[in-house]
């Protein structure tokens, strides 16, 4: 048989139709990909703005998957915990490799948490290993196409954030400069006026701090980009409804977790209590969670983290109930160039997208992690590549790995 050991070796002189030709073959010969077997699973943690765990799966046909899981102790830990789930498995079976590890996995904890996030980068690697096989872009695999490009909003910070002027500045420049017309800023900042901020109460001096933020930076950009607010969960539930009443003047996006969230009947009744979008959604798990939020009608936007929720198929899940009750979907994401471009393809195959996030516009090598250009303009535009559409930079993950870990083996 044909070596097809160098097809994804970036430095083979292939074109792109005989790299074609060459994977139609190998499938032919394993019966359209059915008898393709998986040989390896394999991390790597990259030193970013956040630790990313990359994930590679190998087969033997030498075809290569790659995801991401959201950062977090022990992620590559449980990755290679699951590695013997997955030897000699089909890596078309998507859904089923899903449900398998879910249900091994039950013992630790795939209900939520690092469980699901490890699983999450396993999902996204056997959708760009699928997609290799199959000769189709990943978005295809979960039904094809809305849009060609999916908008990115960019999250913004400034040396002093607590500075309404700053942030207005800096919302300027990026959407000046980096062309972006879809920004967030923190708004869980000091205003030098907190008697105590384990109480979660906002005093009406730091209401007013928050609306001073709002209103210089909105007024700064004004139709030039739409702007959201993060409150990273820090207020309680009737500081957050007095913020949220305050802000309803003043054209914002969406005012994202304000409240903690374990709760969900207070997350409920600070929705319901105001005309100012409200965006939940990273710190869930799974449909089975998210949906709670949904149905109850306690968020107006739903904010899935696609490398922690479950991965590429479980964000689609979640979008399909949501676009049940009219919900759009803004997705969480401080990933690398692997997961933001997986959210990407999830982001065309929604009809209720609204943007995918960016959070690494002050990381000045973030897209050299790939070969491929990711943003551009403020927009990912949808490769039609097959599997995700890029290809892992080994100099530059070798240069920015995690100190004591080690590069992935060659394909």
């Amino acid at each position: 048989m044909k070596d097809y050991s160098q097809l994804h070796d970036p430095n083979a002189e292939y074109t792109m139709r005989e790299l074609s030709a060459d994977t139609m073959q190998v499938t032919a010969e394993r019966g359209g990909g059915r008898d393709v077997k998986i040989t390896d699973v394999q991390t790597t943690m990259i030193d970013g703005n956040f630790p990313w765990t990359l994930v590679r799966i190998y087969t033997d046909a030498g075809i290569v998957g790659t995801g991401e899981a959201y950062w977090g102790a022990g992620v590559p830990e449980l990755i290679q915990r699951m590695r013997p789930f997955l030897i000699g498995e089909n890596p078309l079976d998507i859904d089923r490799l899903f449900e398998h590890l879910i249900q091994k996995m039950s013992g630790e904890g795939s209900v939520e948490g690092i469980t699901v996030t490890a699983i999450s980068g396993i999902d996204v690697a056997l959708h760009d290993l699928a997609g290799k096989i199959l000769e189709v872009p990943a978005y295809q695999l979960l039904g094809g196409k809305y849009r060609d490009k999916v908008r990115v909003y960019c999250d913004c910070h400034t040396a002093d954030e607590a500075d309404p002027q700053a942030c207005a500045d800096e919302a300027e420049r990026v959407v000046d400069e980096l062309g972006y017309d879809a920004l967030k800023f923190d708004l869980d900042v000091p205003s030098g006026l907190e008697k105590d901020r384990a109480n979660r109460h906002l005093r009406p001096g730091e209401i007013r701090h928050k609306v001073d933020i709002v209103e210089a930076v909105t007024e700064r950009v004004k139709d030039r980009a739409d702007v959201a607010f993060d409150c990273h969960w820090t207020f309680s539930g009737g500081s957050a409804k007095r913020l949220a009443k305050a802000l309803e003047e003043y054209d914002i996006w969406w005012l994202e977790d304000p409240v903690p969230p374990e709760n969900l009947d207070v997350q409920e009744e600070v929705t319901k209590s105001t005309t100012t979008p409200i965006t939940v959604g990273e710190n869930r798990y799974r449909v089975t969670e998210e949906r709670r939020l949904i149905e109850n009608q306690a968020v107006d936007i739903i904010a899935p983290d696609l490398p922690k929720v479950g991965g590429m198929r479980e964000t689609r899940k979640i979008a399909d109930v949501a676009n049940q009750y009219y919900v759009p979907v803004a997705m969480h994401n401080v990933s690398s160039p692997v997961a933001t471009m997986a959210s990407a393809h999830v982001g065309t195959s929604i009809p209720n997208a609204l943007a995918v996030e960016y959070h690494s516009y002050e990381l000045g090598w973030w897209e050299d992690l790939v070969e491929e250009t990711v943003i551009e303009d403020g927009y990912i535009e949808i490769p039609e590549k097959p599997g995700l559409g890029v290809t892992l930079d080994m100099d530059t993950v070798e240069e920015h790995m995690v100190d004591g870990e080690e590069l992935f083996d060659e394909a």
